[in-house]
């Protein structure tokens, strides 16, 4: 009976999340971008551990960065309408580690979880009952009876299959433990707004370390994606990435971890130290955004098309869910038809079948303007990361769809510099060594079977 009682739950949510996205369907879509043309630019604010650096230091700082990046005009010509549009400054001062898939990825959150001192923040898309799911509920369990105060975000929907049993011994053993967005309306603490989904992956320890990327808490990811063993076809590696960040930028994470948690009309946090003196670690300058479906325009989206539009060599994308708005096409397009080399890293399989054709009906479109696009092969490709002109990078939990732009609270860390830009390039060429080149001529050939489907899921581009 209880088995029946748990599957009548999850079938009602289900219910009630389609019944929702057929009456905002008949909505006018929101504006993603703001009229750039009306903006002006300002100077550019960069941070090191004690607060806003001079101009004349900003300025070094830049000429820095510009002298490395082989004369490119893109810092010049997008970061002062970033820094307006995201609300964060660049901060420099930081290490950050870039970690590749679940395992490298687990072994880096428990370390850092186990030298907890004072508090943990973690916010998740998804987190399942299942063997990681079931470690990290162990771990944070024990740090809360050592001590530490546990905050925990989950998303409703994200975790819909998530029992409410696996949330009570984190709740008993005096976790704060806040559910995003209801899908139970009787449970709300704001206004029913569904299709508003928390999409990030983020974990804050003490104040200091920050974890930030597309790795949601789920055994999918318990096999790296690099193995040199065939993989099952019935159960194949996820590949993914995520960042390690250790510096003064990890406040500004944290203020967005703050701010998710008020906006929810969560429970009054514990008194902690949330945001710690924190000295300079390392060399790189970074940015901490994110985005919500509250603000009125995505500060991620509109920093992204800039960057795409300032682009002189390279656009290297990789993305788990390719499902562009005419904007983001338009300027793919054109950065290639101007001499940019443009390659997009896009799953072979996926666990999503309609964006899987949906995606799929832009490619003959892409490819006759030039733009190369490949598909990761022997695993499930989940990260989401981009790299433009050796210089600018970002790695987060957004993805290239209506969704992500639209409807998902998303987090990203962008980050500037040849260094970590270089660690990009290698970890792209390694994936572009595991993937196939999708070849026009031989794209043009396939079924009109395969055609139908993908012009039917491209009808529901917006609400995939």
């Amino acid at each position: 009976m209880h088995i029946k009682k748990i599957w009548f739950v999850k079938f009602a949510k289900l219910i009630a999340v389609f019944c929702l996205m057929l009456f905002v369907s008949c909505r006018s879509i929101p504006t993603m971008v703001p009229d750039m043309a009306l903006r002006q630019s300002h100077s550019i604010q960069i941070d090191d551990a004690h607060g806003p650096v001079t101009a004349k230091q900003s300025k070094a700082i830049l000429d820095r960065l510009k002298k490395n990046s082989a004369d490119t005009p893109i810092l010049d010509r997008h970061l002062a309408l970033e820094a307006e549009i995201a609300g964060s400054p660049l901060v420099m001062g930081n290490k950050v580690k870039l970690l590749i898939d679940g395992p490298r990825t687990y072994g880096a959150m428990y370390s850092a979880i186990e030298n907890a001192k004072d508090h943990i923040n973690m916010e998740t898309f998804d987190i399942e009952d299942d063997e990681i799911g079931r470690y990290f509920s162990e771990l944070l369990i024990r740090k809360q009876k050592s001590g530490v105060q546990v905050n925990l975000i989950y998303d409703s929907f994200g975790s819909i299959y998530t029992p409410i049993d696996f949330f009570k011994p984190l709740k008993e053993s005096g976790i704060n433990v806040l559910e995003f967005n209801p899908i139970n309306p009787l449970t709300l603490q704001k206004y029913w707004q569904v299709t508003a989904r928390d999409h990030r992956k983020l974990l804050i320890v003490d104040g200091q370390v920050a974890f930030v990327g597309g790795i949601n808490i789920s055994s999918v990811y318990s096999r790296g994606s690099f193995s040199r063993s065939k993989p099952s076809e019935d159960n194949p590696p996820w590949r993914d990435t995520h960042l390690r960040i250790v510096g003064p930028v990890v406040s500004d994470f944290q203020k967005l971890f703050m701010a998710t948690w008020h906006e929810q009309k969560g429970e009054p946090l514990a008194a902690r130290n949330y945001f710690p003196e924190l000295a300079s670690n390392g060399n790189e300058v970074v940015r901490a955004i994110g985005s919500s479906p509250e603000d009125p325009y995505n500060p991620i989206y509109v920093t992204l098309l800039s960057v795409i539009n300032s682009a002189e060599n390279q656009i290297f994308l990789t993305n788990a869910y390719f499902v562009p708005d005419p904007k983001l096409l338009t300027a793919l397009k054109e950065a290639a038809q101007r001499g940019v080399d443009v390659r997009l890293l896009l799953p072979e399989r996926t666990d999503s079948t309609m964006v899987y054709y949906a995606s799929r009906s832009y490619y003959e479109e892409l490819l006759s303007a030039n733009v190369k696009i490949y598909e990761r092969q022997d695993a499930l490709l989940h990260a989401k990361t981009a790299l433009i002109d050796g210089v600018w990078s970002t790695v987060g939990s957004t993805n290239l769809d209506w969704r992500s732009f639209l409807n998902n609270q998303e987090i990203n860390a962008i980050i500037l510099g040849t260094d970590f830009g270089a660690q990009m390039q290698t970890l792209f060429d390694k994936d572009l060594e595991s993937s196939k080149l999708v070849i026009l001529e031989e794209w043009r050939k396939r079924s009109i079977g395969t055609r139908i489907k993908e012009r039917a899921a491209r009808l529901w581009a917006s609400w995939l």
